[in-house]
């Protein structure tokens, strides 16, 4: 949880003033160290004692001036900026609130739930970095991120402590932003060390590799071969057997796996040896004696040393007066390893790349945190690998780790995942045992001996139990969830030492939790065994303790399929959940489900989703995904009461192929579902993921939504909880889940009324021609022209297409300016080479590229179908009819399938498009003005999915927004005159453009020149000389003379030229905002919208 890497504080707090730092302890021990005051503190009330805490601590130690004072710098009771709450304190920087203070009495135990409260009034003061929150014994420090923090003991800081609390606290440090600059750069130099200790550790397990296929691969497979021989006469465990037959089978993946494992062993002497779990600098002393043994004369390989030393750490080492004890810390890390022991290393490759490791601090600078981030890395470096092994390349966009929708999970998720289902079953466990946490702060003292053993009694209880909490993530990856997990139940059983100290007395520490927890409380399963492997290793070092046993953490950790259990289908990757963790079932399961299940599309992977819908799941669809059946197997896992959440897609919200897990969670108490719309979350990865928190349980009435507008690591919880409203379960079915605010949702509902836009153009929209194969059927008006005058009769079957770039909104295309399409539609070989022998010959020369087409392949000949596949070589994909093609002919809307904003034309002009983009026959004008208005673009983003800031308007939902009665209505009108508007513009733009263009011979005018109506005179000037400039290199290359550039006397002939056109067309520009703002009023009140549901409209 602390706020700075180790190696940048150490350098801060070396710089601060040791004379001010000795005067502030002294005022500070004889206050807070008083035993007398210590106990009038915890027996004071929180209103009483606030104002003596802010005097006492910031004011005589921390060197604060309190308001009334003249030039004061910290106010008690600070009022909110946004609404009449009050923080308990604030410190100022030029009346402008940079710190809030939140004190409770010491009968709050749980700072945590001060941090709530604080961060809401970070949030409602503009400017604000730093949260200080405090029970008046404890006190936490937090610097904009709600996941990290330093706490301090108040009563019995040492010297070394205190100068912490001062450099993050003291007066002058705070308005000078110290500790935002300390916390600034420790970022930095933790992405530095991040990346160059990747770039070593990763250059080491390549080299290493490289080096054990190099000297061992020939000689293992030989022995491979001879010991499956041998074992068939022979005892052989089924695991050895099955290590041999894949040893024989793939030696180099193989020997992959080895150096994997020899590394692991490696990175943790490197943190155990500086974190005193073993003698200091081990491994510099190794590499020093195989040196001095090598200048003697014993040249035995390196590797020898260090697996002797392995060997160690597996049995132990007893000390003497001359070599320090090396313990058995085993855990299966360091077990003997019948193939990686028989290796042969490069000894110079060895040295080189564990020196340079281990010179590393892992205490320092390499923390756990960045091996996490390293741990994931490395995933991509193992598909990398294993790329090589099959002799391909390795696309790091198509990488295993992209394809099985692995995605490593930020801190600040996995914290609100963890504490709103573990810790809320913690919470209701409390309340049933009758926990009340202010009775453990009224201390020994005076109470009752019957009193004291019950609330021992209590905290034992909850102990019991504590201990006996499963909690499992099914998809585990490197382990993000699970070491969260850990953390959270390590600080529980803290707590329960703290209180319990409280009423007895000394101090109380539960002996050997990690290791406890571990085995008894968290359990994973992947199926990548590397992510196994790592996840073990990271949370071994993240628990590992001075002269305490690893656990054997295999059997809670496991590699698996944990969707499918058939082998024949999973092979030795196929899982039994009840199998493998029968302790675990024999209670009736995990009591938590957590994690951030891959996210594979079925159709990508058609014979396992085969064998999923054989596995009988309820929420299959073969269209589905991989994560929807994980949020069905966690309901499968998990006991009767326990938790389920992941991190996921949103898709299923609205999809046709998560109808299923809609109706699934209308069988369950759905508590929390968070919404993140278009919010990407995950580094490197385009996702639109959701958060749901649900109970195996009956559904409840309610289920509590959030719909995320911004988030961030700092405050996710303020934002979740500021954004969250209740909804009935009723206003939930298994149709499309339309995830909006109370006030929206009720407007919606109000709207279903009207009409769908699928049932008011009676069905009618299609999608645009799939070409097939673009370069053969799409020819520009060059090849037109020439086609036509090979043969006239080319026109019949050459058509004008409309493409995404040349839409506008309420624009008219000018079509001879557009490519055109070649209408062979389906049928057409029949004729074609007959009829239209000039388009025919124009085909023949694509002959080869489009029988390769899928769809020209596949069903065999017959009589009435003389081609393979679904339709002839010559002919467009998907069949396209003359019914279908006709439609093209008549009136009709226009539109692109994505859209970042509305962007619907007309078209009377006979114009196609490909199928980037739909069409809806109908000759009515004021359904385009409901489309293009704010009103339509509103419905659109509830009713179509969010992606890449804008809508994927697929006609399944599309089809589904409502529209109102348009009969005799004036908006025809109006649209009428919003086109011819339109069109005058375009009009005008498009002249002075083709005029510029021709004047200055350019081939394409920039971005800034297209809007050259929205730039100032001398602007202009600058870009169409840059213009020219940059069309003049070209010039010069193709050997043509260069355009000159524009003299002051040309720009004073250009100036009443462009500032005349410029006024016609903002003249237009101005007319078009007026008629559009009036088209909205207009369908505003089609709708029957009232002013605050039009704000509703106009402000999401």
């Amino acid at each position: 949880m602390a706020l700075y890497q180790p190696s940048v504080l150490k350098h801060y707090l070396k710089l601060q003033d040791s004379d001010a730092l000795n005067k502030a302890y002294k005022k500070y021990t004889k206050y807070f160290l008083n035993p007398t005051i210590q106990d009038n503190i915890r027996s004071s009330k929180e209103e009483e004692y606030q104002g003596i805490f802010l005097t006492e601590l910031f004011v005589n130690v921390l060197d604060y001036t309190l308001k009334p004072n003249a030039n004061y710098n910290l106010v008690a009771e600070y009022k909110n900026q946004n609404n009449a709450r009050k923080a308990d304190g604030a410190i100022l920087s030029n009346e402008t609130a940079i710190g809030v203070i939140e004190l409770k009495g010491t009968n709050t135990k749980d700072l945590e739930s001060i941090r709530k409260q604080a961060f809401d009034y970070k949030t409602n003061q503009k400017g604000c970095v730093y949260v200080i929150t405090s029970n008046f014994e404890k006190l936490r420090f937090y610097i904009n991120d709600a996941t990290e923090f330093e706490e301090f003991n108040l009563f019995a800081l040492t010297q070394d402590q205190f100068a912490l609390l001062y450099l993050c606290l003291q007066k002058d440090n705070i308005l000078n932003n110290v500790p935002l600059a300390i916390k600034e750069a420790s970022v930095v130099e933790e992405e530095k060390i991040t990346k160059q200790f990747y770039k070593d550790y990763s250059l080491f397990k390549r080299e290493l590799y490289r080096d054990l296929v190099k000297r061992n691969a020939r000689q293992l497979k030989n022995e491979a071969q001879l010991r499956i021989t041998a074992t068939q006469t022979q005892e052989a465990t089924e695991e050895e057997q099955k290590e041999l037959l894949r040893l024989e089978k793939n030696v180099k993946l193989t020997l992959f796996k080895k150096s994997q494992k020899l590394i692991d062993r490696y990175l943790f002497i490197f943190f155990a040896e500086d974190r005193a779990l073993l003698p200091p600098n081990s491994t510099q002393q190794i590499l020093d004696k195989w040196k001095n043994d090598v200048d003697f004369g014993d040249e035995r390989p390196l590797y020898d040393l260090f697996k002797q030393y392995f060997n160690f750490l597996d049995q132990g080492r007893a000390g003497t007066k001359s070599r320090a004890e090396i313990y058995a810390y085993n855990g299966g890390l360091f077990k003997p390893d019948t193939i990686l022991d028989a290796l042969e290393i490069d000894n110079e490759l060895l040295y080189k790349h564990t020196s340079k490791l281990a010179a590393y601090d892992f205490e320092s600078q390499v923390d756990v945190n960045i091996l996490g981030h390293i741990f994931e890395n490395s995933l991509n470096e193992i598909e990398s690998v294993n790329a090589e092994i099959e002799g391909g390349e390795f696309d790091k966009q198509k990488s295993k780790r992209k394809k099985d929708g692995v995605f490593y999970t930020p801190k600040y998720i996995t914290k609100y995942i963890v504490e709103n289902t573990v810790g809320k079953l913690c919470e209701e466990k409390k309340t049933e045992l009758g926990f009340k946490e202010e009775e453990y702060f009224k201390g020994r003292k005076k109470r009752q001996k019957a009193t004291i053993e019950k609330l021992v009694g209590i905290l034992d209880a909850y102990r019991d139990w504590l201990l006996q909490l499963t909690i499992c993530d099914p998809a585990c990856g490197s382990g993000a969830f699970l070491n969260q997990a850990l953390n959270f139940l390590i600080a529980e059983h803290n707590y329960i030492d703290e209180l319990k100290t409280k009423v007895l007395g000394g101090g109380f520490q539960f002996p050997d939790i990690e290791n406890t927890i571990l085995e008894n409380n968290i359990y994973g399963v992947d199926l990548n065994e590397e992510s196994v492997e790592i996840a073990k290793l990271s949370l071994w070092l993240r628990t590992a303790q001075p002269r305490r046993k690893l656990n054997d953490l295999s059997s809670n950790i496991k590699c698996g399929n944990s969707l499918i259990d058939s082998k024949t289908v999973a092979g030795d990757k196929a899982f039994n959940w009840q199998e493998q963790f029968p302790q675990v079932f024999a209670k009736g399961g995990f009591d938590v489900i957590i994690g951030n299940p891959p996210y594979v599309n079925l159709e990508r992977m058609k014979e396992v989703s085969i064998a999923l819908q054989k596995q009988g799941y309820l929420t299959y669809n073969k269209r589905g995904d991989l994560y929807i059946l994980f949020v069905e197997k966690a309901f499968s896992l998990v006991k009767e009461n326990g938790y389920c959440s992941y991190i996921m897609p949103n898709k299923w919200l609205q999809a046709g192929y998560g109808e299923n897990l809609r109706a699934f969670f209308l069988t369950k108490e759905l508590q929390q579902l968070i919404d993140f719309g278009d919010i990407q979350i995950f580094d490197g990865a385009t996702t639109y993921p959701c958060i749901f928190i649900a109970k195996n349980n009956e559904p409840k009435k309610k289920i509590n939504v959030s719909v995320l507008k911004s988030t961030n690591a700092f405050d996710f919880e303020t934002i979740v909880n500021s954004s969250n409203e209740s909804f009935e379960i009723t206003d939930f079915s298994k149709e499309t889940w339309v995830i909006s605010s109370k006030l929206e949702k009720s407007l919606l509902n109000r709207l279903t009324k009207n009409k769908s836009l699928e049932e008011f153009v009676n069905g009618e929209a299609n999608y645009g021609i799939k070409f097939g194969l673009t370069e053969a059927f799409l020819i520009d008006s060059k090849k037109r022209q020439e086609l036509i005058n090979q043969d006239i009769n080319s026109e019949k079957i050459i058509g004008s297409i409309l493409r995404g770039r040349d839409l506008t909104r309420y624009g008219k295309p000018i079509k001879d300016s557009l490519d055109s399409i070649i209408l062979a539609g389906f049928g057409t070989y029949k004729f074609i080479e007959k009829d239209y022998p000039a388009i025919y010959n124009h085909l023949l020369k694509y002959e080869d590229k489009l029988k390769k087409r899928g769809q020209c392949n596949g069903s065999k000949m017959s009589d009435e179908k003389p081609f393979l596949g679904q339709h002839h070589w010559l002919e467009l994909d998907n069949n396209p009819s003359e019914a279908y093609l006709s439609l093209y002919k008549k009136p009709k809307i226009m539109y692109q399938a994505f859209q970042v904003k509305p962007c619907f034309i007309f078209d009377e002009q006979e114009l196609y498009c490909n199928n980037s983009m739909w069409i809806i026959p109908t000759d009515n004008k004021a359904l385009l003005g409901v489309l293009n208005s704010k009103m339509g673009w509103f419905l659109i983003t509830k009713y179509c999915t969010q992606i890449q800031n804008g809508c994927q308007l697929i006609w399944k939902y599309f089809g589904k927004i409502p529209v109102p009665e348009l009969n005799n209505s004036d908006l025809d009108l109006k649209v009428d005159e919003m086109l011819l508007l339109n069109e005058n513009f375009q009009i005008i733009n498009n002249k002075f453009q083709k005029y510029l263009q021709q004047t200055f011979q350019l081939e394409k005018l920039p971005k800034k020149l297209q809007n050259w109506h929205e730039l100032e005179f001398g602007d202009f000037i600058k870009e169409l000389n840059k213009a020219i400039k940059a069309n003049n290199k070209q010039r010069v290359k193709d050997g043509l003379e260069e355009v000159p550039t524009l003299t002051k006397k040309d720009e004073f002939e250009w100036l009443d030229l462009f500032e005349e056109n410029k006024q016609k067309a903002q003249a237009l520009q101005n007319q078009i905002t007026q008629t559009d703002a009036a088209i909205d009023a207009m369908v505003y009140e089609l709708y029957g919208l009232t002013e605050e549901e039009i704000k509703i409209v106009e402000n999401s």
